[in-house]
């Protein structure tokens, strides 16, 4: 049976006091090279935790303006507007979570996520409406096919952490010689133990000060040894290591203490790579990275093609991120989803509709 698509919608919207919001909306046609996308499943980010759900950190044309909230969205989509080359009804969609100009150099890279025009990058979520609904409007060019053996769950994550961790993953490079910590594993953490497994990671460390996230990546089998976060790490890692410590080193938890934990933890000619946001980080160079010869990289999201490279990996790899769903709402539960998220105290959690809320 058909389902009527409506004039008018519920969406979430996110005032910044820590409370989350459903308001009408008007649903508007796509327009050109626009699709409209019936949502499936948008899952929650620590950026709008941060940035938007507690205060409104973000000035100017990087501020939330109000829209719909959620930049994690997949879904199916309804119909299409004029100038849509590639996608149509019916095909299943990851949406990329920033809209940039297109013609500017990093969006010709594929990195939108670093779009220098400030009239034309908009985030969905942020400054367009984003997933937080029963349907959007995205740009074609922002769209990624979902392979049919990934959930609308699967898809969500990509659009955005999965992306991100993967990006940080293949700047540093992992293979079966690396010993790999994880600072902070929340959901980017787990996602980078995850991936660190399926790309051959030796023997994966993680560290979180929250006991249920050390819990969840113990329970799920995704790290070798857990520590909780604390002043002796360092050591404990390099017992663990044959006094060592690892090849590689990943901070997801953006704590200045769990950054320096990563730098001293790594090993003579090792890589770090930086991609939790947010607060300060403080070494000293000479002892901590000069002298042994490391280094350290910045990652900011990931570029388009290397998306849609990992939607294709999940399936060769035969790996899900649904796995690290622990809670899953209905929209009209979306204030609930948002509070549990702020917590800390689970994994990722997910707005879904239809099939995905069983």
């Amino acid at each position: 049976m058909k389902t009527a698509i409506p004039d008018r919608i519920q969406g979430a919207i996110l005032p910044g006091d820590s409370t989350a919001e459903l308001k009408e909306f008007e649903l508007s046609k796509p327009s050109h090279g626009e699709v409209l996308i019936r949502v499936k499943a948008s899952t929650i980010c620590g950026s709008d935790i941060r940035c938007i759900y507690h205060e409104h950190l973000g000035k100017g044309p990087e501020g939330y303006q109000g829209v719909i909230a959620g930049h994690e969205p997949a879904g199916i989509i309804e119909s299409t507007g004029p100038g849509c080359r590639r996608f149509k009804k019916g095909d299943r969609v990851v949406v990329y979570h920033i809209s940039g100009c297109g013609v500017c150099n990093d969006c010709r890279r594929g990195y939108m996520i670093s779009c220098t025009n400030e009239t034309y990058r908009r985030a969905y979520g942020w400054q367009r409406d984003g997933g937080m609904a029963p349907y959007m409007i995205a740009e074609e060019k922002d769209l990624l096919a979902l392979p049919d053996e990934l959930s609308y769950l699967d898809g969500a994550q990509v659009a955005c952490g999965f992306g991100t961790v993967y990006e940080g993953l293949e700047k540093i490079g992992i293979c079966g010689n690396d010993a790999v910590l994880i600072t902070g594993l929340g959901p980017v953490g787990l996602a980078t133990a995850m991936l660190a497994k399926a790309l051959g990671a030796q023997k994966i460390i993680g560290t979180d000060a929250l006991e249920p996230r050390l819990k969840i990546a113990k329970d799920l089998g995704l790290c070798d040894h857990v520590l909780k976060a604390g002043p002796d790490n360092v050591s404990e890692i390099r017992a663990l290591t044959g006094g060592h410590g690892v090849e590689r080193a990943i901070d997801c938890s953006a704590h200045p203490a769990a950054r320096k934990t990563a730098i001293q933890a790594t090993r003579k000619w090792g890589r770090i790579v930086l991609i939790g946001e947010g607060n300060s980080l403080s070494f000293d160079p000479s002892p901590d990275m000069i002298h042994d010869q490391k280094t350290l990289f910045g990652s900011w999201v990931t570029s388009t093609w290397k998306m849609e490279e990992l939607l294709e990996r999940l399936v060769r790899w035969g790996i899900h991120p649904a796995d690290l769903v622990t809670h899953r709402f209905s929209l009209d539960r979306v204030s609930q989803a948002y509070e549990l998220m702020s917590s800390g105290n689970c994994g990722k959690v997910a707005v879904c509709f239809d099939e995905e809320l069983a």
